[in-house]
């Protein structure tokens, strides 16, 4: 079955694994994934993550979610906001601030994938792709 929509696929397998506390998820591997779970990790999200290449096919990326003390979720939440049927492009001018700076928004500009923070320093926009918090 073709997906339509494999960013949506891969933050939801992150929310659901989020949510019933699992230490690993496991998500079909591309470039922009590749970035996003860059980004994650970066920001402190997620504890990191691999890309596991299999011969002749697609390959893995496995996320390692974090968590703070007594299991609480580091992640609070991840929403998609552009999508197949309706892509959001923003300048650089008008780039959202998810909870007021607390959170990140991940774009994807000229300049590659990256959060919100770091395009407008850059002075560039794009298509915002995610929020978390």
């Amino acid at each position: 079955m073709q997906m339509s929509d494999v960013i949506a696929d891969m933050l939801t397998r992150i929310r659901n694994a989020n949510s019933a506390k699992h230490a690993t998820v496991d998500i079909p591997a591309s470039n922009m994934k590749k970035a996003i779970a860059e980004i994650l990790t970066e920001e402190g999200y997620v504890q990191g993550f691999e890309v596991i290449d299999e011969e002749g096919k697609q390959g893995t990326i496995r996320v390692t979610l974090k968590y703070a003390a007594n299991k609480q979720r580091v992640i609070r939440g991840i929403r998609r906001v552009s999508r197949p049927g309706l892509r959001i492009y923003v300048g650089c001018e008008d780039m959202p601030k998810v909870m007021n700076g607390l959170g990140i928004a991940i774009v994807s500009t000229s300049k590659g994938i990256m959060t919100d923070k770091k395009a407008r320093k850059l002075n560039v926009g794009g298509e915002v792709l995610a929020f978390v918090w």
